[in-house]
């Protein structure tokens, strides 16, 4: 599978991240070098986002991506790996978890829910993969985007200024072709009547000021898993590990630890 990055350590237990919507496996980047030592980290790049923005001229749905991802899993060789998943990515891995148990050992799952996105979203988000289309991510398209992907806090904490104008940056410069990614996780269907067939331990990382998956759909995301640890973060949107590395990363590979 192109757009993979893989750390290669195959004497260590692994870690397959996947990433959010907007963004690519770079967001990991921290967790890898956190990760060295512990762990070997593969995280791929979705159908339509990224060096695969090509691949695709319609909307990519969950179920193909996690098709991709039990593809790639299987072709490691090692069993069962943790997870690490961010938004879209946790659309893939819930669809991973209860496909294939035997795939995946525990989860991380970080600004992620199991339902589908409520109509008035759809009416709301639609719109702005048009706009995509038509010219980039501009104005108060990117604006509207960072407003997603960043909480307030970290948007106005001058300690996170460089964080959030990096991905400010790589955001602005993203392929308008993106829109296709953009369309099937508006598009994505409900997956909640999949969460009892999860049975990989599950830390859900859910951050007070996240938008685009609100506090109520993690709740949700516990109440339907038969393993699951709730942790709610104050001050955080909707890219915990990006918004606050220092606190999430050393727990995160610690319950990944604990589950090896």
């Amino acid at each position: 599978m192109t757009g993979v990055l893989d750390t290669g350590e195959t004497d260590l237990p692994t870690i397959v991240c996947l990433h959010s919507l907007f963004l690519d496996p770079s967001m990991f980047d921290g967790l890898t070098a956190a990760a060295a030592g512990r762990f070997r980290v593969v995280s791929p790049t979705f159908p339509g986002q990224g060096e695969r923005v090509g691949d695709v001229s319609a909307p990519v749905s969950m179920e193909t991506c996690a098709d991709d991802v039990v593809t790639l899993i299987g072709g490691l060789g090692v069993g069962a790996v943790g997870v690490v998943a961010q938004s879209m990515g946790a659309d893939v891995a819930v669809r991973v978890a209860a496909a294939r148990p035997d795939l995946v050992r525990a989860m991380v799952i970080l600004g992620g829910s199991a339902c589908d996105e409520p109509p008035e979203n759809v009416a709301a988000f639609s719109p702005i993969a048009d706009e995509v289309q038509r010219n980039g991510f501009t104005g108060e398209t990117l604006e509207t985007t960072m407003a997603i992907m960043f909480g307030v806090t970290s948007r106005s904490d001058p300690d996170r200024a460089a964080v959030v104008q990096l991905w400010r940056d790589r955001i602005a410069a993203l392929d308008p072709r993106l829109c296709h990614a953009i369309r099937g996780v508006i598009a994505r269907t409900s997956a909640v009547d999949l969460l009892p067939d999860v049975a990989a331990p599950t830390l859900v990382v859910s951050g007070t000021e996240d938008v685009a998956r609100p506090p109520a759909w993690s709740d949700q995301l516990v109440a339907g898993l038969k393993d699951a640890t709730l942790w709610r973060l104050t001050g955080v949107g909707h890219s915990p590990v990006l918004e606050v590395p220092d606190l999430v990363l050393p727990r995160v590979l610690d319950f990944l630890a604990a589950a090896s």
